[in-house]
């Protein structure tokens, strides 16, 4: 027992190494943003199964912290790749250091942005970029999703003709900021401490779905006791409303972070293979 955990342990560290060492920060061109942190970090499939879609991955952490960026970031590029898919995992700003709106849109703006511009290098389409997130991350991929024509990069001094992701993936995500429904410690590291109904009508997601929306993969479980699962409720109505193509996957039980891994997730992890069925669906592959 003691050789199998030291030797997950190990397998695990190389996996952390060969991703920081093939990552790349953000803003490190961008002036006066040199300093900033925010990483992303690649995974390339085999060229065998190379397919040209690529998923950029955000980790949870109630915009406060990534700490889960193993079992929501790696561990979910890694799956991706087995099935042809290029990944990248953005560790982006958070509330333990300090950030707040908007600091975490400017990060995965910048990330498609940045994907966008070197598909060539990738292999991959710029077409077929999608966005996947994970609690408040599945918040932040469905903002990349509602605002991709808000060009928060403007103001940073980037051009960028298209933010628009290909699809979105929000798993058990934060949805609403609404005092009847919102993850209290999301809405807080999002937005400060200083925020009236206006702002809370900005980014509560369900009513920030337009008919230009990308086309949305939404999982949750009935049993998160983290973030009330009402929340992809009013989503899925949301999406409903405005024709927007949406699979919704509601699991019974499951609870709240566990990504991909079934040891965690049991059956509600499964949404994964339905994730590559749908993605025929919407033509993104062939």
């Amino acid at each position: 027992m003691r050789k199998a955990i030291l030797s997950f342990a190990f397998l695990f560290l190389v996996v952390i190494l060969s991703a920081q060492n093939n990552s790349v920060y953000l803003w490190k061109d961008i002036s006066p943003m040199k300093k900033e942190k925010s990483r992303l970090y690649t995974f390339i499939p085999a060229d065998s199964l190379r397919n040209g879609v690529s998923v950029i991955i955000c980790p949870g952490g109630s915009y406060a912290h990534l700490y889960g960026i193993k079992w929501e970031g790696f561990e979910v590029a890694q799956w991706l790749n087995a099935n042809g898919i290029t990944a990248f995992v953005l560790k982006y700003r958070v509330g333990k250091d300090g950030y707040h709106h908007p600091a975490m849109i400017e990060d995965i703006q910048r990330a498609i942005q940045w994907v966008r511009t070197y598909s060539a290098d990738y292999n991959i389409n710029p077409d077929c970029i999608g966005v996947m997130g994970f609690s408040a991350g599945g918040h932040l991929s469905l903002m990349a999703g509602a605002f991709y024509h808000e060009n928060y990069l403007a103001k940073r001094g980037i051009e960028a003709d298209n933010l628009k992701p290909a699809f979105v993936v929000p798993v058990y995500p934060v949805v609403s900021m609404q005092d009847s429904l919102a993850h209290v410690r999301s809405r807080k590291n999002l937005l400060g401490n200083n925020f009236g109904q206006k702002e809370k009508d900005k980014f509560s997601m369900e009513l920030q779905i337009k008919k230009e929306m990308p086309p949305v993969f939404l999982v949750t479980t009935k049993d998160d006791p983290v973030v009330n699962y009402k929340n992809s409720l009013v989503l899925n109505d949301a999406l409903e409303k405005e024709k927007i193509p949406c699979k919704f996957l509601l699991y019974e039980t499951g609870g709240h972070g566990f990504g991909m891994n079934e040891q965690r997730g049991k059956n509600a992890a499964g949404w994964k293979n339905y994730f590559i069925e749908w993605l025929y669906e919407i033509n993104i592959l062939k």
